[in-house]
């Protein structure tokens, strides 16, 4: 956000940035959900709704997670939020005890720690690296539970690298799970849809975690649904019962238009996700290939989302006009100031070695970004 806020202040000026800062579909929303939330209005769908969620709504998740991901929920263990936010923020802050400790692998997304401290939890990080895909192992997972691990949080496909887990490693983290029962699961499936190999895969499909796992997900990544502000939780009926209590002192229910939406973006099928897909996996190709260009960066090719998350170290000490790059945070600035690209440093995902570049734009712009991009770090000696 903060380099969103720089971007539009130098665009301000009259300087032409490229933005590749914030994590946010450049597709519109389908016109069935438009026409759907049209339709709500007309029908007066303008009041009060259940803290929980409309039950119709409720029941099309249910059907979703048992016809995508082969997973048997009832209505009762569903609660929607207002955002995918929400319903992590929920999770944290029923299950979180001041002290207790809730484990995050690094990179994360930027508000995990922060619900925590909300929370007055203690966040216990374990690192990845691009040389490891930015994925952990079960032994570093067993290496950090200790007796105050009360929570375990992560997304995958992950925001900001892109990974996503297979089954084969999933399972691997289950079994570790399998040996500490006093810890619940956060599995943040946001951008299930936006994922490049075979299918998505849930923590959530072993059995013998399942009562501990909660997944987070929402509309907002696939239905190109941000600004709608509408995700949900599914998890067991106990835990829902407490967002659903906590979430009736804070919000009460989502907006009744956005939840008669997500009703007609379940309901409408996958067509305009999976041509948003095809289109996302053109351009992760594209990009890709033009960092794979840039002296300097270490970068992978990631499986899901629409993020890089390249290694720049190499920069690090290297100057241009009496600038010196100190981190990936200085570096992040300097591409904006001398390249006009609105990039984000690692620092605010847990990672001082990274960037995060998003792809969600247009081809055009992704190219000429990559351009500035290689131009002005070639500039640094």
């Amino acid at each position: 956000m903060k380099m969103n806020k720089l971007g539009r202040e130098l665009s301000a000026k009259g300087v032409d940035v490229i933005s590749l800062s914030l994590g946010e579909p450049d597709f519109h929303t389908p016109e069935l959900v438009k026409d759907a939330a049209k339709k709500a209005m007309d029908e007066n769908y303008t009041y009060y709704t259940p803290v929980a969620g409309y039950l119709d709504l409720r029941k099309a998740i249910v059907a979703k997670l048992k016809n995508e991901n082969g997973l048997d929920y009832d209505p009762s263990q569903i609660v929607v939020s207002t955002g995918a936010k929400q319903s992590l923020a929920n999770a944290v802050m029923c299950l979180v005890n001041p002290g207790e400790e809730v484990i995050i692998p690094t990179p994360y997304w930027v508000s995990y720690s922060e619900i925590v401290k909300l929370a007055e939890g203690v966040s216990v990080f374990i690192p990845s690296t691009v040389e490891t895909e930015f994925k952990i192992t079960p032994e570093q997972l067993e290496a950090a539970i200790t007796p105050k691990s009360r929570l375990f949080m992560f997304s995958s496909p992950c925001n900001p690298t892109g990974s996503v887990y297979s089954k084969s490693e999933l399972e691997g983290l289950a079994k570790v799970f399998e040996k500490h029962p006093q810890i619940a699961i956060i599995s943040d499936e946001i951008y299930e849809h936006i994922n490049f190999v075979d299918k998505h895969e849930s923590i959530a499909q072993f059995e013998s975690i399942r009562d501990r796992v909660i997944i987070i997900n929402g509309m907002s990544k696939a239905f190109a649904m941000t600004g709608w502000r509408i995700g949900y939780s599914a998890s067991s009926k106990d835990t829902a019962a407490a967002f659903d209590k906590l979430q009736g002192q804070i919000t009460s229910g989502t907006s009744s238009i956005s939840q008669r939406a997500g009703l007609a973006a379940y309901e409408g099928g996958l067509e305009t996700v999976l041509q948003m897909r095809e289109q996302f996996k053109k351009r992760r190709d594209l990009v890709y290939g033009l960092l794979k260009d840039i002296d300097g960066l270490k970068v992978n090719l990631p499986d899901g989302a629409f993020y890089f998350f390249p290694d720049v170290t190499s920069f690090f000490g290297k100057n241009y006009n009496g600038r010196t790059i100190k981190d990936a945070d200085e570096l992040s600035l300097y591409l904006l100031e001398e390249a006009h690209v609105a990039t984000v440093g690692g620092d605010s995902f847990g990672d001082t070695k990274s960037i995060r570049l998003s792809y969600a734009a247009a081809e055009d712009k992704l190219i000429e970004a990559m351009k500035r991009i290689k131009e002005a770090l070639g500039k640094l000696k």
